[in-house]
């Protein structure tokens, strides 16, 4: 491969489920730079923030510091983990389970694995799971946030199969949004409704959600659901529907079943009923279901906040319910259209590797279906007994029904609810293995054999977007070290294993993906998403194509059941009856607060990619719970002091802060903070300390998007902040040096910041000023040391602050006791502007920034770095603009906006607030 002359490789976008196809840049070595492919049906060009930055996370700097590139092995437990060849470590591990299924029985042994790992991954995985050892104890982080769509569309339609395609995005005359920011979640999905609204004035939105989120705030109906009312809120409208005659009796009579068993329940859904339960307007919910049983195509678009909950299946069944008794299905625009979170959720899904599952989309419970299976696999039989889902799995594990899990992929220890119980059970296993590409994951310490994967950009294979359209990809990059790719690892084991269990070899001798990836084709032959008329052949010269796709056939199905006829028995939908049931765990006098959870713009799950981004900490810089202002005032609270937010299963210090998204009573603490960015001492592990267990009869998806919380002010007066610059090829080890110093104190966050350096931040606090010890271990990090260090210590009120400065400039700061010079010493370090001038001010004991400094406020645009404030200065000097006018001339001075357009909707926000104020002035 010549290393200097620069070439593209067409791959797809390794993080949310809309499937962005991307042209990387490569001279080989390292990623240069990364597009949107133009020539892709899912993204057409565009990429959202994470997107765009994909090399970044590719630099080979970055992937010196964090990436797993050799076997480790830990022979005893309690020893360290010591680098051993991949001969050494197979033979171990298979020697290791053989032994345990001797003893055991194959149900000691679980596997639990990811939504990010390619559909050939999956599937030899689940093949090794229940072909050679012969148990179904292979789950997956899908069934976090995918299970309950799964179980939806099996109940009602017959499949697990989404109907609509992105198109319909572009014909639909409403677009009902539910349990979904998707401004933040799929912003490349939330760009072509923007594109569709401007052409199409009528096009309405209604959105459903506890919080004003950004895709809340650009809606034409807002309808602000206290949380889990979802079911109330659907059965409502279907009640409205049928009052007003907006049901179509021809295709129910035609096309479905039950309807008289639902119609019976929903009767006693009224207005007002539902209108007090769901704590919403009684006029609101009557035009939301005017508008959706009027329009000639209504789409829904829903994703976690529906699936993420203990009544998560019924939420989708109620929802789909609406769309079949309206006839809003099957046609262009229309449909119940479920949004996957992860890359290839999907091709996961359709490979069977679910504890429940088999491939194609068959059923465990089946025997026919286990007997199609076996033959396919070359195997004597797949177990009846259903596998343990991921709660179910840990919950084994700490109990010891399970003695061995393999983790492939995916970060438990930071992504689980009910953190205590996740470790404790890592903690308990006898033999704990992870496969993974990161270092850094809170997992990997607990890990027995660590098993060095590949990850993007490296990677080659197939993957199945939210609308049923597969991607090839091809490798940019060549293998790292000594990894390997997932699903090689998984059968490089399999040789091993087989001839200890008896059993022969061959069915897991693969020659490569292409191998792999035809004989699950050949599983899907007559099923319902047949994919014989594809190969590899055809997606490399056709591109990405959507199943169905049978041989024979010249393109694969837009959308599905537009005749109609739906893959139940006897060919009719079902209407299922859903009860609207309270939350799991309601709020009482002593945990008064509904917490919730979601995402952040810029940030994507555990953050083991996308953390290591520093540009990626601009618009969320660091942890914080949201609380509604009044909330705040009840507690007396200030932004940004710290407080205790305590569940009934742990409690994690956080930053508050006021945000106009919440309502009272509630809060909000995005997804991805766990305690490798947010930590202290005890059993502080991020946000899943919070969140709860308890999981969904149907789906088993667990409830992490509600708990019961109480929020109190966290008296902690020893403050403590480090930041600074650091080497590209050491901050991510600084940063890894620094997490186990976190828990020395009460409360600890570690984050990174910076553009085109990168920058580290330490900040903590206690109830009792740190150990100087500790502070000069931390300073020294840092590089905090020698005679370029400027130093003010106020030993007696235990403040102390000691600045680096290297050529004229900041270069690293630690402030202990008052830390409120902290805003613009940073954005001085980060604006590297010359201190020379500054002279004693820097070590002034007021906090009072220079004369003629300008606070830039929060970042707006990551991508090219516009603040707030700067935005307003801006907006100020346009009076008397429309709002598109003022939109326009923002995008064309400041260029926010105008490279990814994830920021596009705060920026309609900021405009809009703006004229608001303009009009009270007047």
């Amino acid at each position: 491969m010549n290393l200097t002359v620069p070439r593209d490789v067409k791959t797809t976008c390794c993080y949310c489920g809309v499937g962005c196809g991307v042209i990387a840049t490569t001279d080989g070595a390292q990623v240069l730079a990364v597009r949107g492919d133009p020539d892709h049906p899912a993204n057409f060009g565009r990429l959202c923030s994470k997107g765009s930055a994909l090399h970044t996370s590719a630099s080979p700097l970055l992937r010196q510091q964090v990436r797993a590139l050799v076997p480790e092995l830990r022979r005893a437990r309690g020893g360290p983990r010591a680098e051993a060849s991949w001969d050494d470590t197979l033979d171990f591990v298979a020697q290791r389970i053989a032994a345990t299924i001797a003893e055991h029985g194959p149900d000691s042994v679980a596997f639990y694995i990811s939504g990010q790992l390619l559909t050939e991954d999956y599937y030899v995985f689940n093949k090794l799971a229940k072909g050679l050892i012969g148990t179904n104890n292979v789950d997956t982080n899908s069934r976090l946030c995918m299970s309950s769509a799964v179980a939806g569309y099996k109940q009602t339609l017959g499949a697990d199969a989404p109907p609509n395609c992105y198109e319909d995005i572009d014909e639909a005359e409403v677009i009902f949004i539910v349990g979904s920011n998707t401004a933040f979640a799929h912003p490349i999905l939330y760009r072509r409704l923007e594109d569709a609204r401007k052409r199409n004035p009528a096009l309405k939105v209604v959105v459903a959600d506890p919080r004003r989120t950004d895709t809340a705030r650009d809606a034409d109906l807002f309808l602000p659901i206290l949380p889990g009312t979802d079911v109330a809120l659907f059965n409502g409208m279907l009640h409205l529907a049928l009052w007003e005659g907006l049901t179509d009796g021809a295709f129910i009579a035609g096309h479905t079943d039950g309807f008289n068993e639902l119609k019976d329940l929903v009767r006693d859904y009224t207005p007002r009923f539902v209108a007090e339960v769901c704590g919403i307007a009684e006029a609101d919910l009557v035009m939301a279901a005017r508008w959706f049983g009027q329009s000639k195509a209504s789409l829904s678009l829903y994703c976690q906040g529906l699936n993420q909950s203990t009544h998560g299946t019924a939420k989708n069944a109620a929802l789909i319910n609406l769309h079949l008794a309206t006839g809003q299905i099957g046609k262009p625009g229309a449909g119940p259209f479920s949004l996957t979170g992860q890359p290839n959720a999907m091709g996961g899904r359709e490979v069977g590797g679910m504890a429940n599952l088999l491939s194609a989309h068959r059923d465990l419970a089946n025997p026919a279906h286990r007997a199609e299976v076996a033959a396919l696999w070359g195997v004597e039989s797949v177990p009846a007994k259903p596998g343990k889902t991921a709660v179910e799995m840990f919950d084994a594990l700490a109990s010891g029904e399970i003695k061995i899990i393999w983790i492939a992929c995916t970060n438990p220890a930071q992504s689980m609810p009910d953190q205590k119980l996740i470790r404790m059970a890592l903690e308990k296993a006898e033999l704990v293995i992870v496969q993974e590409a990161y270092t850094s994951t809170a997992t990997v310490p607990y890990a027995d054999v660590l098993l060095p994967a590949t990850t993007w950009a490296e990677k080659e294979g197939t993957v199945t977007n939210s609308e049923r359209r597969i991607t090839r990809l091809h490798p940019v990059l060549p293998k790292p070290g000594l990894t390997r790719h997932d699903w090689e690892i998984a059968t490089n084991f399999a040789a091993r294993l087989a001839p200890l269990l008896g059993k022969p070899a061959a069915p897991f001798t693969y020659a490569g993906t292409e191998q792999i990836w035809n004989e699950h084709r050949e599983s899907t032959r007559g099923r319902d998403l047949d994919i014989t008329g594809l190969s590899f052949k055809i997606l490399d010269e056709r591109g990405p194509q959507q199943w169905p796709f049978p041989e024979g056939a010249a393109v694969g199905r837009k959308r599905l059941y537009e005749d109609g006829v739906f893959p139940t028995a006897n060919g009719r939908a079902r209407f299922v009856v859903t009860p609207y049931l309270p939350v799991a765990e309601p709020v009482d006098a002593r945990f008064p607060l509904h917490l919730t959870t979601g995402r952040l713009r810029d940030q994507w799950h555990g953050m083991s990619r996308s953390g290591t981004v520093a540009q990626a900490f601009a618009h969320a810089a660091e942890p914080s719970v949201v609380m509604a202002r009044a909330d705040m005032d009840r507690r007396m609270l200030r932004d940004g002091e710290l407080v205790h937010v305590t569940s009934r299963r742990g409690s994690q210090i956080l930053a508050a802060q006021a945000g106009e998204d919440m309502r009272a009573g509630q809060a909000f603490i995005a997804m991805h903070w766990g305690q490798e960015y947010l930590s202290g001492r005890g059993a502080s592990h991020g946000v899943n300390v919070l969140t709860m267990p308890a999981f969904d009869p149907s789906s088993k998806q667990p409830e992490l998007k509600h708990a019961a919380v109480k929020i109190l002010k966290a008296e902690l007066p020893a403050r403590l902040l480090v930041f600074g610059w650091a080497d590209e090829a050491a901050a991510l080890r600084l940063q890894s040096l620094l997490r186990p110093l976190m828990a020395r104190f009460a409360f600890a966050t570690c984050t990174l910041f910076g553009r085109d350096r990168t920058g580290v931040l330490f900040r903590a606090a206690d109830d009792y000023a740190a150990d100087p010890a500790l502070v000069r271990e931390i300073e020294l990090l840092f590089g905090i040391d020698g005679a370029n260090v400027l130093r003010y210590d106020d030993t007696r009120r235990g403040n102390s602050r000691h600045i680096l400065v290297e050529d004229g400039k900041l270069a690293a700061v630690a402030l202990a006791g008052d830390i409120t010079a902290e805003h613009w010493l940073k954005q001085m370090l980060e604006g590297e502007a010359s201190v020379a001038g500054l002279g004693r001010l820097l070590l002034s004991p007021s906090s009072s920034a220079p004369q003629g400094f300008k606070a830039r406020g929060r970042i707006v645009c990551s991508c090219l770095n516009v603040s707030q404030n700067e935005i307003g200065e801006e907006l100020a000097a346009m009076p008397g603009m429309a709002s598109g006018e003022k939109l326009a001339a923002l995008q064309g001075k400041l260029k926010c906006g105008t490279n990814c357009g994830s920021c596009v909707p705060e920026l309609k926000q900021i405009v809009f607030a703006s004229m608001k104020a303009e009009a009270k002035a007047a």
